[in-house]
């Protein structure tokens, strides 16, 4: 997510090298080329070749949700899994904490659906704390 917030608070200037994220958000080089080649293999990135080449957002930061991110890096979001295959537990009819965790699910979901990239670099060009909504 930072990395990919580094293009958004970049957007509409030049292309972004790995090696700029990497030290600006202290991620390994060899880490952020795997994160990098999911979120273009996913249309959310693209890449410029070159010497001035890099990274660049696929399209405007306010029309990324981080739930497009979350979902490209972390696949869909389950909690536990009777609540997507119920066949999963005998006792998922009856079970009480399944419907917390449901709950829970859903509101991780809504929150990754409310905000956009652009929401994320607004707040870090003010300085806010945006450790909160680190995922």
């Amino acid at each position: 997510m930072r990395a990919i917030l580094e293009l958004a608070i970049e957007y509409g200037n030049k292309p972004v090298q790995i090696k700029t994220i990497a030290k600006r958000q202290d991620i390994s080089g060899k880490y952020l080329e795997q994160l990098m080649a999911i979120l273009k293999s996913s249309g959310l990135i693209r890449s410029v070749r070159g010497p001035r080449g890099g990274y660049l957002l696929a399209k405007p930061p306010q029309e990324i949700k981080l739930s497009h991110v979350f979902a490209a890096l972390e696949g869909p979001l389950l909690t536990v899994e009777c609540i997507e295959h119920p066949e999963f537990c005998p006792r998922c009819t009856d079970c009480v904490t399944r419907q917390v965790w449901t709950d829970v699910q859903n509101a991780i979901i809504n929150v990754l659906e409310s905000m956009t990239l652009q929401d994320l670099a607004d707040k870090a060009r003010r300085g806010e704390d945006v450790s909160s909504y680190q995922i």
